[in-house]
């Protein structure tokens, strides 16, 4: 049978349902994979065409979140049974990785080149140019890496797997009492995540852009665990949630600022190529931008542990029970 995105869409919504409190964290996990398979493979098609470039992006979002659920669902999910799909989604993510950071690239680079005057706007657009060609070739090799049957069989067994109840690791001996359902076990996980961000208080005044990409990621994390729970929680985290949002958007600005710079920098070595000094400029730039997000963000920092923010998670957690 030939594969479709559609066709497995249409195969696997019916089955998809809430989080419920009572649940184990195992079946839990079943719930929350499953519906991020399905919201990945919305985006597949997009992906391919590249008429939209939020697809891509939404489709790795959407593998960084399924991938996430396994790192905190560790310890109630088979390891030897999770793992396949654990590596083949790191594959994809990769992949779409390539095409993402360019387009990213490639946007920031035509919001700046409506800045130039028309010459030097003109000298620009063969850097756009070299980056555009670069993309086709990334996405390229994305599609061929979605038309390889390695992949469709992937999405077949991975979605046969995640229609299937799933079994555990975690069994409580026969009389014992031990903390295994949503609500037992969901609290302790979002203040772990909570606990990983905070530790950066330590170390912020002298961080680097290595330690605030680090900090996204732990940011990244502890807004994962409280999306993919969300069914359970408090309406509160929602609004804890877009506060993080910010936050990463702001160090995600310093973060492909840093990317950028490290990319380009290679097309600066000829000083004798016509866009040489409008790519300088550009540079210069982007230096000045990740400066002004550095100095900025002990303000964010504050704000976000400031009692009126952490009393919100708080309150959605509390309605956990």
């Amino acid at each position: 049978m030939a594969y479709s995105p559609q066709d497995q869409i249409e195969l696997l919504k019916p089955a998809v349902e809430p989080v419920r409190p009572e649940d184990t964290m195992a079946e839990a996990g079943r719930k929350i994979l499953l519906k991020e398979l399905v919201r990945m493979l919305q985006h597949e098609p997009g992906s391919r065409t590249g008429e939209d470039i939020e697809d891509v992006h939404d489709m790795r979002v959407a593998i960084r979140r399924t991938r996430s659920a396994m790192r905190l669902l560790k310890p109630y999910l088979k390891a030897k049974a999770i793992r396949p799909y654990n590596r083949g989604l790191r594959h994809l993510g990769w992949v779409l990785g390539e095409v993402r950071d360019l387009d990213v690239m490639i946007e920031n680079l035509k919001a700046y080149q409506a800045t130039l005057d028309p010459e030097q706007a003109a000298a620009f657009q063969l850097v756009i140019d070299e980056l555009d060609r670069r993309r086709a070739l990334a996405r390229e090799a994305l599609n061929e890496y979605l038309d390889a049957k390695a992949y469709r069989r992937f999405i077949r067994d991975y979605s046969a797997f995640l229609l299937q109840p799933m079994r555990g690791s975690f069994h409580p001996a026969d009389g014992a009492v031990a903390p295994y359902q949503v609500r037992h076990v969901l609290p302790a996980m979002i203040y772990d995540r909570l606990a990983a961000v905070r530790a950066y208080d330590t170390v912020l005044p002298e961080a680097n852009a290595a330690t605030l990409h680090a900090l996204r990621i732990e940011f990244k994390r502890l807004r994962y665990t409280l999306s993919l729970f969300s069914e359970v929680l408090g309406p509160q985290a929602e609004e804890f949630v877009e506060t993080i949002k910010g936050i990463q958007d702001h160090l995600g600005h310093l973060n492909d600022s840093s990317v950028a710079r490290a990319r380009l920098e290679g097309l600066a070595d000829d000083p004798e190529a016509p866009y040489a000094e409008a790519l300088a400029a550009y540079l210069a730039h982007l230096e000045t931008h990740e400066n002004g997000l550095k100095d900025g963000f002990a303000e964010v920092w504050e704000r976000f542990n400031s009692r009126k923010v952490q009393q919100k998670l708080a309150t959605a957690v509390l309605a956990l029970r």
